[in-house]
């Protein structure tokens, strides 16, 4: 859990701001410092005094966004028994919806780690949670549920028929329909 809340108006809740807007439309590579400053209505040195980094702040960004999507789907999924990949589909898209419609997509479409191509099994805390909440099937299905996950949510960064075209294919494949 966060240790501390970003205050709206304050400097650093700016900056949150600002660089959720930024990174989920752009992803970290896309967005420079100068960015988010402007759009924070602050100094880049202000960045730099509050986060260290641009990539201490998108972590930042990041894994809170992640947790917010995580609660969904975990919320989802207690609604009703899970005892398969198709049974968790329709909690694994609200965690999809949730994104496209926040334009949070591309933050969790990208790796956890801006230097990594992809997320190793073990640091993907989607794939992990997959499994957890398949722990009775005896499957490791979580890499590839949540690879096919961020594949989806890349391509629903393009516009609202391809979000829909992905929407459409990550529910079948999730499915098996």
């Amino acid at each position: 859990m966060r240790a501390w809340l970003p205050v709206p108006g304050t400097t650093t809740g700016r900056l949150i701001a600002a660089a959720l807007t930024q990174f989920g439309a752009h992803g970290f590579a896309g967005v420079n410092v100068a960015d988010i400053a402007r759009e924070a209505g602050v100094t880049t040195g202000a960045l730099y005094h509050h986060f260290g980094s641009k990539t201490a702040l998108w972590g930042i960004v990041r894994a809170d966004v992640e947790q917010r999507v995580l609660d969904r789907i975990e919320g989802a999924a207690a609604v009703v028994p899970v005892r398969s990949l198709a049974e968790l589909a329709p909690a694994i898209l609200v965690g999809f919806d949730y994104l496209v419609r926040t334009e949070y997509a591309r933050l969790l479409a990208e790796p956890a780690h801006p230097d990594a191509a992809i997320d190793e099994p073990d640091d993907d805390r989607v794939a992990t949670m997959i499994d957890n909440l398949l722990h009775d099937t005896g499957a490791t299905v979580g890499p590839y549920a949540a690879a096919a996950w961020r594949a989806a949510l890349l391509r629903s960064t393009r516009g609202s028929r391809e979000s829909a075209t992905a929407r459409a294919g990550l529910e079948r494949l999730l499915t098996g329909r």
